[in-house]
């Protein structure tokens, strides 16, 4: 299955929307990828290994479920994770693009691919469906935390040093 959505983040024309700057979305989306379990609750352990310039290795623990990936950034715009297959688990992908189409506004773009293809049945179709609506409920929930660690001030400092 592979699905993406957009997120707004920056919107001029809505004074509603607390605005934030680029370099904070950044940090919130690389702080995701390092800290993960201050946006996945049911994460029991993530351990960070293999740190080269733009990358590092992960393995995250989920009770007794163990996946190994690999985090790629690409600074100020992009946030790569590649699940290789293991075990039972298909190569996947996760992709978070920032994307910027004019001045004072921005999105964040969500790509997701499980590796499975397009179900073809209507009980798998069902299960991709809760997927996708599983995938938009915790990004966004990690673009409310984003929000609020920008607004306490807490994505003001480079999390990359």
């Amino acid at each position: 299955m592979k699905f993406e959505h957009l997120i707004e983040i920056n919107d001029p024309l809505n004074p509603l929307i607390d605005t934030i700057t680029r370099e904070q979305l950044w940090r919130g989306l690389v702080l995701r990828a390092e800290s993960p379990g201050m946006f996945v609750p049911h994460l029991d352990e993530c351990t960070i290994s293999e740190r080269e310039a733009g990358s590092f290795t992960r393995r995250l623990r989920y009770g007794e479920l163990e996946i190994r990936d690999r985090v790629l950034l690409t600074p100020l715009k992009e946030v790569r994770v590649e699940v290789p297959a293991q075990g039972e688990i298909a190569a996947s992908l996760l992709t978070m693009t920032i994307e910027a189409p004019s001045e004072g506004v921005l999105f964040v773009r969500f790509r997701y691919d499980d590796g499975l293809g397009e179900a073809r049945d209507e009980v798998n179709k069902m299960y991709d469906e809760f997927k996708k609506s599983a995938y938009q409920e915790a990004d966004l929930d990690t673009i409310r935390i984003v929000r609020q660690l920008a607004a306490e001030g807490k994505l003001d400092t480079s999390l990359l040093n």
